[in-house]
Order: C-alpha cells, then sequence, then structure tokens
C-alpha cells in the first residue's frame, strides 16, 4: 500500500472504533454471565474481538479452538474454559501465538485446581484445557509480565466455589486494564475488596445489562501522531469518553509536549497544532510508558519524525506482543536513517537524527497492526511511503485506511 501526503491544512472528522480491549472483556463477561439476550452497542470490529465472539457463540465442550494472533483471547479463552464444566478444548493459535509464553497463566489455574496441559513447547501454546468447577481460594501472581493474566483470573473469580483472594507481586505493569476490568466487573453487579494490589472476590453472579463500548483511545493515538507531525490541523474524533475506562486517554498529556492541543466540543475531542509551538531541541524528552505500551509505537515514531532527542522507559511487555516491537521500531525506523538504541529490554533511546526519505521500497508490519499504524503517518515527512502486509490494522483498527485517506492519497 502507498501513503501520499496531501498538501494544505488537515481537516477531518473520524468515527473511530470501538475499544478492542473493552470489547472483548465484556464477551468473556457475558459469557460467565450464560446472558445471550442483552445487546452490547458499539461492540468493536476488530479482527480480535470478531474471533473471541465467534469462538463464544460456538460454545463447544470439545473442539479444537484458534484464537489465531488474538493474544487477549488466547488469555482470556484459557482462564474461561479451565473454570468451565465439562469441556475438552485444545486452544492454539498462529505461529506468533506458539512463541507467546502462557506459563504464568498455566501455572496459576493449575494452582487453583484447574487441568491444562501443554502439547508442544513447555510454557507455551497450544494447549489442552479440561474445564472443571474450580474450588479457587488464595493465590500470589507475578503482576510484571502482563495485565492479561491478571484481568483473565479476576473476571473468572465470581465463578469460583470459594472465591478468589489474587494478590499481586512485582512491578504492576499496564495497570489501567487492570483498573478497566474491575471497572466493568463492577458495572456488572461483582464487589471486590481491593487494598495494596490485593483483590478479594466472593462467589456471587454477574448481572448482564445493556452497555455501549467507549470509542478506543489506542485507535485515537494514531491521530495524535498526525497532528503533531503536521504544520496545522483540525482533526474531529468522534465517540470518546471523557470519563473513559481506558488508561490510553493520556495520549493527551503525553502529546502536549509535543503541541498537539485538545478541546472537547460536545462529544467530540479535536486536535489542533499549536502555532506558537517550538520544539525544545536543547533537552531530552522523557516519556513513562509502563502503564499505556499500546502507544510506544506511536510516539517513538513521532518523535522520530520530529527529529527528537527522546528516552522511553516502561517498555518491558513489548518483546511479547504481536511482534519483539522494540526490534521492529528498531529495523525500521533504519531505513529512514534513524537509530533507535534498545537499551534494556524496557528502555529505549532516540538521539535526535533527522528523519530521511526512505530508499526502500516499503516499510514492514511484521504481522503488527501498530506497526503499519505508527509508520504511515510519517509520509506527512517524507511525502510518500509504502506499507507492506497493510490489511493487519484489521486486528484493532479495520477501517484504518477509510479514514486515513480523508488526509492522505491511499493507493492500494
Amino acid at each position: 500500500m502507498k501513503v501520499t501526503r496531501l498538501t494544505g491544512s488537515i481537516k477531518t472528522k473520524v468515527n473511530l472504533p470501538g475499544s478492542k480491549s473493552e470489547s472483548n472483556r465484556v464477551l468473556i463477561i457475558e459469557a460467565l454471565a450464560e446472558s445471550k439476550v442483552i445487546p452490547i452497542a458499539n461492540l468493536s470490529e476488530a479482527k480480535d474481538t470478531k474471533v473471541l465472539k465467534c469462538i463464544l457463540n460456538e460454545d463447544k465442550e470439545q473442539s479444537i479452538v484458534n484464537v489465531g494472533h488474538a493474544g487477549t483471547a488466547m488469555r482470556f479463552l484459557t482462564a474461561y474454559y479451565a473454570s468451565k464444566r465439562n469441556v475438552n478444548i485444545t486452544l492454539t493459535g498462529s505461529k506468533r501465538m506458539e512463541s507467546r509464553p502462557i506459563k504464568l497463566l498455566v501455572s496459576a489455574l493449575n494452582k487453583l485446581g484447574a487441568n491444562i496441559q501443554y502439547l508442544k513447547k513447555e510454557e507455551y501454546p497450544p494447549i489442552l484445557i479440561i474445564g472443571s468447577q474450580l474450588q479457587g481460594g488464595e493465590l500470589e501472581i507475578n503482576s510484571s509480565v502482563s495485565s492479561q493474566y491478571v484481568s483473565a483470573l479476576l473476571m473468572i473469580a465470581p465463578t469460583l466455589s470459594n472465591g478468589l483472594l489474587l494478590k499481586l507481586k512485582g512491578e504492576v505493569v499496564s495497570k489501567p486494564y487492570i483498573e478497566m476490568t474491575l471497572d466493568l466487573m463492577s458495572y456488572f453487579g461483582i464487589k471486590v475488596i481491593s487494598q495494596n494490589n490485593k483483590y478479594k472476590i466472593l462467589p456471587q453472579p454477574y448481572v448482564f445489562k445493556p452497555i455501549t463500548i467507549e470509542a478506543d483511545w489506542s485507535a485515537a493515538s494514531y491521530w495524535f501522531e498526525v497532528a503533531a507531525l503536521s504544520n496545522s490541523c483540525n482533526i474531529q474524533l468522534i465517540g470518546l469518553n471523557k470519563r473513559s475506562r481506558q488508561g490510553d486517554q493520556n495520549v493527551m498529556s503525553l502529546f502536549s509536549k509535543l503541541g498537539v492541543t485538545t478541546k472537547w466540543v460536545g462529544n467530540n475531542l479535536v486536535l489542533t497544532k499549536r502555532s506558537s509551538f517550538i520544539l525544545d531541541r536543547n533537552n531530552s524528552y522523557h516519556f513513562y510508558l509502563e502503564e499505556t505500551p499500546d502507544l510506544a509505537q506511536t510516539l517513538i515514531c513521532t518523535c522520530a519524525g520530529l527529529g527528537l532527542e527522546a528516552t522511553f522507559t516502561g517498555l518491558s511487555t513489548l518483546k511479547i506482543k504481536e511482534t519483539d516491537r522494540l526490534s521492529a521500531l528498531k529495523n525500521e525506523l533504519s531505513k529512514f536513517g534513524v537509530e533507535l538504541l534498545i537499551k534494556s529490554s524496557s528502555e529505549a533511546y532516540l538521539s535526535g537524527m533527522q528523519l530521511i526519505k526512505c530508499p526502500v521500497n516499503s516499510i514492514e508490519t511484521y504481522e503488527d497492526h501498530r506497526m503499519a499504524m505508527s509508520f504511515a503517518p510519517l509520509a506527512l515527512l517524507v511525502g510518500e511511503l509504502s506499507i507492506s502486509n497493510p490489511e493487519v490494522v484489521k486486528k484493532s483498527y479495520p477501517y484504518f485506511w477509510n479514514d486515513l485517506a480523508s488526509v492522505f492519497d491511499i493507493e492500494i
């Protein structure tokens, strides 16, 4: 796919997709509540959500369930099937999924009485799950690897015979996603006692009721990048919630450092570029992203485009995403003459090199939707950019290229 810059000020209005993170949690809760009659408004049309919904709707007791690239579905379904009586499920996924570890979650569930076995490589999918009524009890889990493990356990907790006392140890990564899970559980009638990273949940029923899924702040971040890289813009984003459950709403604060101004006009969020904004090239910028790792690629590409010296920390979860995201960023930014120095598994550094026009035919996306969407706005600076495997955006933002066509020339 070829993305070409259009001339003039950027002005557009975008209907953002429903939140994938919120949608997937609501679908699991709906299944746990055994409620199939109450509609979910604005459910995400992301491929990951469609995969999860299809699997849950089939509701088979014996089957091979393939989640493809959907990491959230893999983690959430592992806990869901482990707690479901009379199921015998082989849970598998793509080749990349088979290299994404699941040991912490499987070990935690087995301690609660689950019967989960590895079918190929120890600690990785595919796995065999023989479901049963889990007794629950007290459990400690390392929360420094993935918040999805914690969310998966929390959501099934009310269905366990003895409930669950879950203790988190280590640094808690992506905590806003855990808070989103707890907030949704509360919305559907679950009482949680929480204190100092301990969560006590007694046996109790979910009460499913109508809900409207918020627009996705992660999807909004690419429009913040467009705004930051523009000379002037007026971008209206539709459907976002001022009091959002999503941690990625912090994109407003992060991009304010890069000259993007936000203003609520009714239910729309309007992005503009501050005309008086001047980047401080004498100082290094710092972005701490442990709570919002899905914004890392967007911010790193933006800072690379602006030629900023910048340090990014809190990146420890990027290695086990759709691809090793830091390595992928390093490879693709080098095509523009920009060096991303990976200082550790959780820290990266841009030295402030100026972006040059990419002489390579295309940007590789590594089967990662966020690689495609983070690099596309750089066409504002280099004039034209080719993106390989552009359909990867279907994972979270299916209509991204259609929306982007309002400000770029998109040639498939």
